[in-house]
């Protein structure tokens, strides 16, 4: 077996490539040295992802090396930062060299569209752990909150909601796709966009924002607990894909919508007076923001209403202490 330098130096240094002029010293050293921009704030954040936990036995390795990285990204957008570096902790069964390859490929390649430099992370044998730490920058005073959301606020969510959820699914032979609904929903899931521009972009207009890692309803709470606020959602002006239509399953509609996780789009509360400029942000980015609800004063509960004003049943998010199905 290869030792642990051998694998870092074949497939995670990359020499001058990270040598950005704020990177001082990268990897090969005890510690990364790193210089931040005057008048910025760092923004850190870590994900662990578990084989059999967040991704199935054999998936395949260069999705898997982007989605280990998108979901830290995804993390950074959500508080408008921009990722600048990262450090890559992995626990490997075996010295696969063709597999390494393939997982270095999907990282690096998501890490230069976002120009993010890897200065730095651990190897060691065991269970296939993924763990990486993303750091990025944001001006000080700027970065989203969970905690800003105000009574009033418009409620936005960027993109489709449910396609990760109906993805996992049909793997587990609990919903039947058209092949090209199967292919659409297997890529939300095994690679995700991190919404990067779009959160650069909102800390200049929104209040509060977070994205889809856990499902729509959970991670929505999560702000309204950090603001002490309530909100109303139209469950209809909730994006999803087409596919739930050809699917005709509700039940597993609403499941997905609202309480499927690994969708990464960002939720995030705006005053009215901002609707024209996020329609216009919308254009600009070919991105849809969907306006689905309202902030209100109160308890920080949410309702989800159908066409017909009832309140739907809640729906749980993803729970990372529970047993796997």
């Amino acid at each position: 077996m290869a030792s642990e330098f051998e694998l870092i130096r074949r497939h995670f240094e990359r020499g001058a490539r990270d040598r950005e002029e704020r990177v001082v010293l990268g990897v090969g050293d005890d510690a990364a040295l790193l210089r931040a921009e005057p008048g910025m704030e760092l923004a850190v954040s870590t994900d662990m992802l578990l084989e059999g936990r967040h991704f199935s036995a054999g998936a395949d390795p260069r999705r898997l090396g982007h989605k280990a990285l998108a979901v830290n990204l995804s993390d950074l957008a959500a508080m408008g930062a921009t990722p600048r570096w990262a450090t890559l902790a992995i626990a490997l069964p075996s010295d696969d060299e063709r597999w390494l390859a393939a997982f270095a490929q999907g990282l690096f390649a998501l890490a230069d569209a976002h120009a993010v430099a890897l200065v730095g992370g651990d190897t060691t044998r065991g269970p296939l752990t993924i763990s990486i730490t993303v750091l990025g920058e944001v001006p000080a005073g700027l970065a989203l909150l969970r905690s800003g959301a105000r009574a009033g606020d418009d409620v936005w969510v960027s993109g489709e909601l449910g396609g990760a959820a109906l993805a996992l699914a049909a793997r587990e032979g609990r919903a039947r796709l058209a092949a090209a609904d199967q292919e659409a929903a297997f890529a939300r899931l095994d690679a995700p966009q991190p919404r990067v521009e779009l959160g650069e972009r909102l800390r200049a207009i929104a209040n509060a924002g977070i994205d889809v890692s856990d499902g729509f309803a959970a991670d929505l709470g999560h702000i309204l607990e950090r603001s002490g606020v309530g909100a109303r959602v139209r469950y209809e002006a909730l994006p999803r894909t087409g596919a739930f239509a050809r699917l005709e399953d509700a039940e597993l509609e609403r499941r997905c919508v609202l309480g499927g996780g690994d969708d990464y789009e960002l939720i995030f509360t705006a005053t009215r007076d901002k609707r024209p400029v996020l329609t216009a942000l919308a254009h600009e980015l070919a991105l849809p923001l969907a306006r689905v609800g309202e902030i209100e004063a109160g308890e920080p509960k949410l309702a989800v209403l159908d066409a017909r004003g009832a309140t739907l049943p809640p729906v749980a998010g993803f729970d990372h202490f529970a047993e796997p199905r």
